[in-house]
């Protein structure tokens, strides 16, 4: 992962004009999506059908074409690439929602849906919506759960971002998890 003197010095030097330290700031972005996404997969919670790659390239776009100005030190970026991956992740469980359910589409036999692939889709989708109800009420739990399960992140990592102490961020993470299973039962 990037380290934080090379971020914080890429991100100042590009918020100067140098177009230069940008270009070498979103290619140390990138790879660090690709880490978080990889780490973020390996736990099945990417669907096979937008794939890891799919992810990182969709929340490269939507960082790279954010301006500079909106990302304030490394640990903003990484929370602001879990609520990126977050949306795309339940953008992408909406749409296709919608499908499976004749959005526009011929309608198909009971027998071909995969019932795998629709429960995780529309667990995702409720776990979106009650992470929005958790925001509403706790927004450090909900920002927490942001970093650990959509991006990935490690505790150290969270922390980081969070620019929180890691004990604090643990009982965050554990308290989050607690309040969205006893909802999801």
């Amino acid at each position: 992962m990037a380290t934080v003197p090379d971020f914080t010095q890429l991100l100042a030097a590009s918020r100067g004009g140098d177009q230069a330290a940008w270009s070498k700031l979103v290619l140390m972005i990138y790879a660090d999506l690709r880490r978080l996404a990889r780490r973020r997969g390996s736990g099945g919670a990417i669907p096979t059908t937008l794939g890891t790659t799919g992810l990182v390239h969709e929340c490269y776009l939507r960082l790279a074409g954010s301006p500079r100005e909106q990302i304030e030190d490394r640990g903003h970026f990484f929370n602001l690439a879990s609520r990126i991956m977050r949306q795309i992740l339940c953008d992408y469980a909406r749409r296709s929602l919608r499908v499976k359910r004749g959005a526009g589409q011929e309608h198909a036999d009971v027998d071909e849906v995969d019932a795998a692939d629709q429960a995780e889709v529309e667990n995702l989708v409720v776990l979106d919506d009650l992470l929005t109800q958790l925001d509403a009420e706790n927004t450090a739990w909900a920002k927490v759960f942001e970093c650990r399960f959509f991006a990935g992140l490690s505790e150290e990592e969270t922390a980081e971002a969070m620019n929180i102490p890691l004990r604090t961020a643990q009982r965050n993470w554990a308290e989050a998890r607690e309040w969205l299973a006893q909802r999801m039962r």
